[in-house]
This record gives C-alpha cells, sequence and structure tokens, in this order.
C-alpha cells in the first residue's frame, strides 16, 4: 500500500516464513528503503518470524504492526500503534481506540493477566458485519451465541503479565493432549526457534492413548538435512521449550505446506494426513498439487517419522 509517500508492506506469517526459507539473500538484493511499516495479517505470527520480518525487510528499524481483524469486523480490531506502543514480537498488543476487546474463560468471565481463553469483542462498532444476506439467525448462532451478547468469531488468546493480548489461533486448532489445551501456534513457534526449522505447521489427530496426538510437518532451512537424528532433535526442542507434553508424537519433514491463495495454511488437510484419511477439498489451496507433493514426500500412514 502507497498513500501520502510512505509506503506498507503487509504479508501474511506464512508468506514470511517462506521468504525466511528462501535466504537473507534475497531480499539483500532489493532497495527496500521506502518502507516505513511493515504489517502482519491473517494469522498469529512467531517471535522468530517477526524477528526475521523487521530485520530483513525492515532494515531493523521498520515498525512492524501484528494486526488482528476480519473481513466480518470490516477494519483491524488488534493492533500496536507504530511510535507509540513498545512492541513485543508476536505479540498483536491492544485494542486500538474505541474497540473493546478482552479474553474470557468458559463461563464468559474476563481471564486474569497470564491466562488464555477465547477473544471477545464487548461492544459493536461502526464497520461490523449487520448481518448475513438472507440469515439473520445464521449470523447470530455463528458470531453471537457462543458469549451472549459478546462478538466471537472463533479465536483463542491469552493476555501475559502486561495485559497485551497474543493470539493462538482458531479454538479448533487447540490440541487436547493427556488433558492438556496445547495451541498448535505455540508448538510451530517453538519449531521455528530451532535454526534447522523455516516454517512449520501442527495438527493433533485422534491417538488412542492421549486423546489426541501432536503431529508436526516442518520445512527445514536450505542448509538442514533430513534424518532420524534431526526428528529427534526437534523432538525433544519442543520438549525443552514448551514442557514434555508438548513433544510432538511425530515430526514430518515436507518440502511445502497447503496454503489458501490468502496465505493461510490448511491444518485440515495435514490432520486428514495425520489419521490416514483420504484428503478432503483442495479447491481452496492456492496450489491443490502441493498435497500429492507432500503425500509422495511422507512414509506410509502409522508409521514413525
Amino acid at each position: 500500500v502507497q498513500k501520502y509517500g510512505v509506503t506498507i508492506l503487509y504479508t501474511a506469517p506464512t508468506a514470511i516464513r517462506t521468504f525466511m526459507k528462501w535466504g537473507d539473500d534475497i531480499p539483500a538484493k532489493f532497495d527496500l528503503s521506502s518502507l516505513r511499516v511493515l504489517g502482519s495479517v491473517g494469522e498469529p505470527i512467531n517471535p522468530e518470524a517477526w524477528i526475521w520480518y523487521r530485520e530483513h525487510i525492515g532494515a531493523g528499524k521498520t515498525p512492524i504492526v501484528d494486526t488482528w481483524w476480519q473481513t466480518e469486523t470490516g477494519a483491524i480490531m488488534i493492533s500496536p500503534l507504530p511510535g507509540v506502543t513498545e512492541t513485543k514480537p508476536g505479540s498483536a498488543q491492544r485494542a486500538l481506540p474505541g474497540i473493546a476487546a478482552t479474553v474470557v474463560d468458559d463461563e464468559a468471565r474476563e481471564v486474569p493477566n497470564g491466562s488464555g481463553g477465547y477473544l471477545i469483542l464487548t461492544e459493536p462498532w461502526p464497520s461490523m458485519l449487520r448481518t448475513i444476506w438472507g440469515d439473520d439467525q445464521r449470523y447470530i448462532d455463528t458470531y453471537w451465541s457462543r458469549f451472549e451478547g459478546r462478538y466471537f468469531a472463533g479465536d483463542g488468546a491469552k493476555k501475559d503479565e502486561d495485559g497485551d493480548i497474543w493470539l493462538l489461533g482458531r479454538v479448533d486448532d487447540v490440541m487436547l493432549v493427556s488433558g492438556h489445551n496445547i495451541s498448535t501456534t505455540e508448538v510451530e513457534s517453538a519449531l521455528v526457534g530451532h535454526p534447522s526449522v523455516a516454517e512449520s505447521a501442527v495438527v493433533g489427530a485422534t491417538d488412542a492413548t492421549t486423546g489426541q496426538a501432536i503431529v508436526a510437518f516442518v520445512i527445514l532451512r536450505g542448509t538442514a538435512t533430513e534424518s532420524p537424528e534431526l526428528v529427534e532433535e526437534l523432538r525433544a526442542h519442543v520438549g525443552r521449550t514448551l514442557g514434555p507434553i508438548a513433544k510432538p508424537k511425530q515430526v514430518k519433514v515436507v518440502g511445502e505446506l497447503p496454503k489458501t491463495r490468502s496465505g493461510k495454511i490448511m491444518r485440515r488437510l495435514l490432520r486428514d494426513i495425520a489419521e490416514g484419511r483420504e484428503v478432503g477439498d483442495t479447491t481452496t489451496l492456492a496450489d491443490s498439487t502441493v498435497m500429492n507433493l507432500i503425500q509422495s514426500q511422507l512414509p506410509p500412514a502409522g508409521s514413525q517419522g
């Protein structure tokens, strides 16, 4: 976006991680000096990608706005303010002026700082979606029924000790492992924190022992080589970072991940692979052949790796 002589670059975290995979020398070939603000959109960004984005695209000085919003909200709802907010890599931080957002538990009680739950908006705003054409009840059921009188679009979040908001992704992507709720975003962030990993996607697969088992799909950096030793190191790295309960049962090395045209990872397709099912509808993928590539790179369902 170019306005008033200022260039603003908005990029999905998945695209940033793809740039990381290609290497630091790629952005170094281009003149990026006109950039004044960098934006992150579409899904939570892990701190490692945030830092790479700032250092290699923003020359270590361009502000990053990690935004939360939806088509349905009509505008950005939560974001740091360039020049005002002291940013935290990976956090969308605070609701913008005029927007009332918070994190609540199952009973719609606001959680204390340091706790997680569901991201809601507690008051209406001018740009919000009013209804779904011809189906008012569907609109109410989808966005306003989980917490009466509160807008809830399905995202999990946590508040840190300062009260800043960290997005955890869709609540559908929260895994229940041996009675513990574990966010796919947190495990993915831990994996990308390893120097051998450029990008990751994590799903919960049905498991007879733990309820759900964590299965990770990772793309390695160009200098890393797949090996059983590296797979075990990645599992151990997550365990050290998040605790033993978050250690993936399987780590699968792939060349690409299934993404929509807007850059979001289609985890339901990866869940199909992890559970040995026929892969579902791929029509919304930017490249539907990616699923064939992934399947060709993996051992048969049920084997370890």
